[in-house]
């Protein structure tokens, strides 16, 4: 089964600024916003009638270079749904979802999904399915040429026969050549025009229309060029206005990142590490000053392919960041990616939540606190602790480091100063005297880089009465006088 979408980049905009705006090619109005259309504005007037009927509308000339670019972006982003996209006829895709339909629950659920999709990369769209790309590309061209939602879904061959013999045949492009014949002869139907004889219809007409024909009642193979994926990743988006506010950038980020998963999933890829450029204008006009793009990188524990995740994690960065300059456009690029691994699932579920959940939320709350405040154990191979215990920012990962031995009692919370304790009756004393219940843990090294230590290490508890509260306390053998000092904390 086929899912030809007639996806109307130019001809259907989601227009983002309100207004009555107007594209026109040729003199000619091509599509108007709801706003114009309520006006009385119409396909194929005039600009002078536009002027005429809203003095106010905004009229845009057609730009067929923006158009393609338009229609590769969302290519490019349905790849997600099938890896069978081709460009067809009037600015229109097509979508094989044979293989696709189940995994996406069904094909209403799926043109649910692309409808979506279109949407949110600020297009709207006319979908039609059937058996056959030909016939569905008539369907959801006739629904847009009648404004009608009806008519566009079939799932058997026989159905859409039904459905083709009631269209008009002007719907067919190769048929339009010979309206005036077809007229004077008349024929109104597609029905109509497969009643006539073949061999009388090739001479009048080329051999397009029959194959067209033949194509979509199913009388025909049909070949397809599929749009390949680019080897690399990088797109931009113009903004429609200047950005003063950096949250505002998202819903153009939105639009990439859609294609970015389009792209990673039909290279069979993951991101682990993207960058989005904020592209500023210019500040200092009088000696041409050019202020640098503003980078906000994203960089993830365990690569990942899903839009929701990523645009959740880049809102939370772009909800912190102070823009220097208004923005213009934004670039994303994908800065490092390995191959997908789809998670494997288990018959039991894990308990606390499987380790992607550990790294999302890591994830999460890097991009919301900063990467300096996320950290996660680093431990150096010394045995010193304020030498050992280091930390590392928790998405890069932990350094290669060896360990202490199993055994040893140590805590992570270490004071970043030692602080000297008193004696009372020859025992320290924090808040009430310590009893030693753990230790002695003998450190003696650092003679090679003049930072000698010689050192007891015991685990000491408070008095109950104080909350009995465990303590990483050492007692310093230098010197005729040793001296306590408290260096960490157990939880």
């Amino acid at each position: 089964m086929h899912l030809p979408l007639l996806a109307l980049e130019t001809w259907r905009p989601c227009w983002s600024k309100p207004g009555q705006h107007v594209i026109v090619e040729h003199d000619q109005v091509l599509v108007a916003s709801p706003q114009a259309v309520a006006n009385g504005i119409r396909p194929g007037m005039r600009r002078a009638s536009v002027s005429a009927l809203a003095p106010d509308a905004v009229l845009h000339e057609r730009d067929l270079i923006k158009e393609a670019a338009a229609l590769d972006s969302v290519a490019l982003a349905l790849l997600h749904y099938t890896p069978e996209v081709a460009h067809a006829e009037e600015s229109s895709l097509l979508l094989d979802v044979s293989a696709s339909l189940r995994m996406f629950g069904g094909r209403l659920a799926l043109t649910r999904r692309v409808r979506a999709a279109i949407a949110t990369l600020g297009f709207t769209c006319r979908i039609g399915t059937g058996p056959t790309a030909q016939g569905a590309w008539l369907l959801a061209r006739f629904a847009l040429t009648e404004n009608s939602s009806t008519c566009r879904r079939v799932i058997t061959l026989a159905t859409l026969t039904r459905r083709l013999n009631a269209l008009p045949y002007a719907v067919l492009p190769s048929a339009r050549p010979y309206l005036d014949w077809l007229d004077g002869i008349g024929c109104r139907t597609l029905g109509d025009l497969r009643k006539l004889p073949r061999a009388g219809l090739q001479r009048r007409a080329d051999r397009t229309l029959l194959n067209a024909l033949d194509r979509a009642y199913g009388e025909a193979p049909e070949l397809f060029e599929w749009i390949p994926a680019p080897p690399s990743f990088t797109a931009c988006l113009e903004m429609p206005d200047r950005i003063e506010q950096a949250d505002m950038v998202l819903f153009g980020a939105r639009r990439l990142l859609l294609q970015l998963c389009g792209w990673l999933v039909a290279r069979q890829l993951a991101v682990s590490r993207f960058v989005l450029l904020l592209e500023h204008e210019r500040v200092h006009y009088s000696n041409a000053a050019a202020v640098p793009p503003t980078p906000v990188e994203i960089s993830l524990a365990e690569p990942a392919w899903h839009d929701e995740h990523l645009v959740r994690l880049l809102k939370e960065r772009l909800g912190r960041l102070q823009l220097t300059a208004p923005v213009i456009a934004i670039r994303l690029e994908a800065a490092q990616i390995e191959a997908m691994l789809p998670p494997t699932e288990s018959l039991f579920p894990e308990p606390g939540g499987t380790p992607a959940d550990f790294n999302q939320l890591l994830e999460l709350l890097t991009a919301r606190l900063g990467a300096e405040r996320v950290l996660t154990p680093a431990p150096i191979e010394d045995h010193r602790p304020e030498v050992h215990n280091a930390w590392a920012p928790a998405l890069t990962g932990p350094h290669k480091a060896g360990q202490m031995p199993p055994d040893v009692e140590r805590p992570s919370w270490l004071l970043k100063q030692p602080i000297a304790l008193l004696l009372r009756d020859n025992r320290p004393f924090y808040g009430s005297p310590l009893r030693l219940i753990g230790g002695p843990e003998r450190i003696e090294c650092g003679w090679w880089d003049s930072a000698l230590v010689v050192r007891d290490y015991f685990v000491a508890q408070g008095a109950q009465e104080t909350g009995g509260a465990c303590y990483w306390i050492y007692r310093e053998r230098t010197g005729d006088d040793p001296r306590w000092y408290l260096h960490g904390l157990f939880g």
